[in-house]
């Protein structure tokens, strides 16, 4: 089978990208995943960044990224490469550059790679719409050539590196004018200044399409690599979630879209963006990586059995733009991986359908089912008033096993028993069997209601279509279980056989773990289960872990997975960008200020950005934003348009609130 983004859907397999030499450091190839970060300290400050960029070295970063917003920063850059080679350090050092063209040519002359974003490189934003006739916008490339050629000429003389570095929130006014905010946008955004950098025979090349949405990240790197096939190239991915946050939320969030494209061999060096001292992104980039470095020798999955995969160019709803779209001939891939579309399913009680996704937690461990268990997971009892209250992040159902539970259950709250203990029970209000498949088959009693079903891939291939009832039976829920290394891709396979026999039953995806550290559970489970929501498979989550965490934490992470796919929103969201050498105030501080005023507004998206480079545009799709505009100055946006500029710092957060209220989005904490 031949997937248009990946080498295979079912084998992992790094997919093949030409090497790039940064230094010493090559990337790509047969070259191991990098690891990279970008200092948060002033550039002039030379000895800080410097004793900055080397805790970041010994905690494994093998580039560092400094920012160079101008042509003094850029200067810097030689002194801080001549201190850390005299300390011992050889590490590449990689300028980030945005609005100034001329900072990108001397830095190209002393460091081993600049970054540079095709949305402000040559480009001022004003969020204007522009009907651009086909000549108009070869005017406007012609003009970026001008700009951009001089660059690309320094590089291929000194032997620098590039990354063409796209951000979904930074896209040019022409590029939004043509192709809409959309991933399309972003690729297209990247190949204009790729082609420049090929028409003058300049190949030391690393492309990257970074956004806060998830969604928009991964489909936006498939779309890249399908274009990147069909015109015959190659260059290595570097991966990120930009403006990812803080603490547990940013590292699922970040561990969801890096990690849907590492399961698909894809990425050749990783960032991850927390706002938080650049050392403590490279251990979760590690976490995130090491995952892959045997993979490939996982239990086989059975191949897709279909005919090849066409591609047709259709237009698409913008005029006179010609995209590629896919037609699925006899289901080789029966959903489309550049497009969100959730898998319809039968609608069983409050699971599937239009309902948002259930989530399951596991208490069948316990010696004893008591009310107190139940806090972890957002039912808190009241002795005195007899009463249930629910937190945001209550869930749905819990599988007991074969426990008792002899005391009123909250009213919103299902339970689950092992099919045996099941039918013993008196009262079954609200309570629900999970059955092996082949124990449903033979069971004389079954729920009218709900039956929760276990299969694994070899019953559900080999034999699950035997037994039409499996498929056609209202009250079936299935549960997906899998114990191959490279599960995801198991079950991912497991969809795309209910998809092509046309069963709309739906799926809990199920997860179990053993004996791992909190921060890898929360990664590998925000990897394995995030990354099928992305594309739309799953109608709930079930993590069994033993050893790894609480069932406080496992509850929050299953709900963290939900909000960093979007798949179910039930906690603020905030698009905070890491700190760097360019951020005009104290970024942690601030975000945890804000969090703390604002994080029982469900739903809500605040973008919190250190400078005007990473504001408005890099908040993409946020509701409300602050955003540094000088020292002690933030201003205040509603959407993409400024509400009010120049705020005082000491009185910013106050304001923010007080622009929520007036927009009618703040409810007042309980």
């Amino acid at each position: 089978m031949n997937p248009i983004y990946c080498n295979s859907l079912t084998q992992y397999s790094r997919y093949k990208t030409r090497v790039v030499n940064i230094g010493d450091v090559p990337l790509g190839g047969d070259n191991p995943i990098r690891l990279q970060s970008m200092t948060t300290t002033d550039t002039m400050d030379t000895i800080a960044t410097v004793e900055q960029s080397i805790r970041m070295i010994d905690a494994g970063c093998e580039y560092v990224r400094i920012t160079a917003p101008s042509i003094t920063e850029a200067q810097n850059l030689e002194k801080i490469k001549k201190e850390l080679k005299a300390r011992g350090y050889t590490t590449p050092i990689i300028a980030d550059i945005h609005f100034t063209p001329n900072a990108a040519e001397l830095a190209a002359r002393i460091v081993e790679k600049v970054r540079v974003n095709p949305g402000n490189y040559a480009d001022k934003k004003k969020f204007e719409s522009i009907d651009y006739t086909d000549v108009a916008y070869e005017v406007e490339l012609e003009r970026i050539r001008k700009r951009f050629t001089p660059l690309v000429k320094i590089c291929k003389e000194y032997g620098t590196a590039m990354r063409i570095g796209t951000n979904h929130g930074s896209l040019s006014d022409r590029i939004l004018s043509r192709y809409g905010d959309t991933p399309q946008g972003m690729v297209e955004s990247a190949l204009e200044f790729l082609r420049i950098c090929e028409d003058n025979n300049y190949y030391n090349i690393v492309l990257s399409m970074k956004a806060s949405n998830t969604l928009v990240m991964v489909q936006a790197y498939r779309l890249l690599i399908q274009k990147m096939k069909l015109s015959g190239m190659n260059y290595p991915l570097h991966l990120g979630v930009t403006e990812a946050g803080e603490g547990e939320d940013g590292r699922i969030k970040s561990a969801v879209g890096i990690g849907a494209l590492l399961e698909d061999g894809i990425g050749d060096t990783v960032r991850v963006s927390l706002t938080e001292e650049p050392e403590f992104e490279i251990p979760i980039a590690k976490s995130l990586v090491e995952r892959y470095s045997n993979r490939a020798s996982h239990k086989a999955i059975p191949e897709v059995q279909s005919s090849k995969f066409e591609v047709e160019e259709l237009d698409n709803q913008l005029p006179n733009i010609p995209t590629l779209n896919f037609k699925f001939s006899n289901f080789e891939l029966p959903y489309n991986p550049f497009e969100f579309k959730k898998r319809v399913t039968k609608e069983i009680v409050n699971i599937g359908g239009h309902n948002v996704p259930r989530i399951i937690a596991d208490f069948s461990d316990k010696l004893t089912i008591t009310p107190s268990t139940f806090f972890a997971v957002g039912y808190n009892y009241s002795v005195p008033l007899d009463k249930w209250n629910l937190t945001d992040l209550a869930c749905d159902y819990i599988f007991v096993g074969d426990n008792k539970v002899d005391f009123q259950i909250p009213g919103t709250l299902g339970m689950i028993y092992n099919s045996a203990a099941w039918e013993g029970l008196k009262n079954k209000t609200r309570c629900y069997p999970l059955f092996r498949a082949k124990e449903f088959l033979e069971a004389k009693n079954k729920s009218a209601e709900i039956n929760f079903v276990t299969i694994d891939i070899d019953f559900l291939i080999s034999q699950f279509f035997n037994f039409p009832i499996l498929k056609s039976d209202k009250t079936v829920v299935l549960i997906f279980e899998t114990s191959n290394e490279h599960g995801m891709a198991e079950q991912r396979r497991m969809f795309i056989e209910l998809i092509q026999n046309n069963c709309s039953a739906p799926v809990i995806i199920k997860r179990n773990y053993n004996n791992l550290p909190e921060e890898k559970f929360q990664l590998h489970s925000a990897t394995d289960i995030g990354a099928l929501f992305l594309d739309g498979l799953g109608d709930g989550i079930w993590i069994k872990q033993t050893n790894c965490s609480s069932p406080k934490n496992t509850n929050a992470t299953a709900f963290g997975i939900l909000q960093a796919t979007r798949s179910r929103i039930s906690k603020t969201e905030y698009i905070s960008c890491p700190s760097c050498g360019r951020t005009l105030f104290d970024l942690q501080e601030t975000t945890q200020k804000i969090r703390n005023r604002t994080d029982h507004l469900k739903g809500l998206k605040i973008g919190i950005m250190g400078c005007i480079v990473n504001g408005p545009g890099e908040m993409a799709d946020a509701d409300y934003g602050y955003v540094g505009t000088g020292i002690g100055k933030i201003t205040l946006y509603k959407g993409r348009e400024v509400v009010e500029r120049n705020v005082n710092s000491e009185k910013a957060v106050d304001a923010l609130v007080e622009l929520i209220k007036k927009n009618g989005d703040w409810v007042e904490k309980e």
